[in-house]
């Protein structure tokens, strides 16, 4: 009697750690898929915020019709990254990651899917409300809408740095920081350009509506910071 209770002892022992381990392999898979499709979803984002750029040079030159092809597809783009996010918030509803880290991911995606907004809402602001820009501030205006498009980059180098673990944390950590620095850079040149703008010879409403597009013009980089607080904050809980 004691061997035959020592033997179902035993046998119970090795199917709890194979039940164990069944169960990690399959959250392993599922955090797999999960990552390869958060990848998916930044390239698509990366996307839908190039085309809005292009739409919003082409503007700025008076290829309007250029332009209003382009927007049309940022929002296209924009779209078609949505379906990719719902998909990552299924993934891990069905148990992708440990619960602790579970709804920091998804608020870390859907704070990525602020800046893709942020980007098409800029795209269409110039399409749909046609701001009239002065010859003498096209340059600066151009270079305010690049800079705050162009910090979705550092973002998803974090991003990609914490998601593949191809780096070590610090270097993931250094990638956020950037995108702080690059967002100080076009809050110095909308303090500039609103400067430029009050200064100018426009009549005030004129100036109101310049000020009105250049507010939307940083929102890019403002939700571009945003979220690369947020993956600070969850690189430092996946540390523990």
């Amino acid at each position: 009697m004691v061997v035959e209770k020592n033997v179902r002892k035993t046998e119970r022992f090795f199917d709890n750690r194979y039940k164990n381990q069944k169960e990690q392999y399959m959250i392993f898979k599922k955090e797999k898929e999960v990552i390869e499709l958060i990848i998916k979803y930044i390239e698509e984002a990366e996307r839908c915020l190039l085309t809005a750029e292009n739409a919003i040079q082409l503007y700025i030159n008076d290829e309007i019709k250029n332009a209003k092809l382009l927007a049309r597809k940022t929002r296209e783009l924009e779209s078609e990254a949505d379906l990719i996010r719902y998909d990552i918030r299924d993934k891990l509803y069905s148990g992708a990651y440990l619960p602790l880290l579970r709804e920091d991911i998804y608020k870390l995606v859907e704070s990525i899917d602020k800046v893709a907004n942020a980007g098409e809402a800029c795209c269409d602001f110039f399409l749909n409300q046609r701001p009239v820009i002065p010859a003498d501030l096209k340059a600066p205006f151009w270079e305010a809408a690049k800079k705050s498009l162009d910090t979705f980059i550092p973002l998803k180098n974090a991003v990609l740095c914490f998601l593949q673990g191809e780096c070590p944390t610090e270097v993931a950590r250094q990638h956020a920081k950037e995108v702080g620095l690059h967002e100080s850079e076009v809050d110095k040149l909308e303090w500039d350009l609103t400067k430029a703008i009050f200064i100018s010879e426009q009549d005030y409403s004129h100036k109101l509506h310049l000020k009105l597009c250049l507010d939307v013009i940083v929102e890019v980089s403002d939700r571009a910071e945003d979220s690369a607080d947020h993956l600070a904050l969850t690189i430092l809980k996946s540390s523990f």
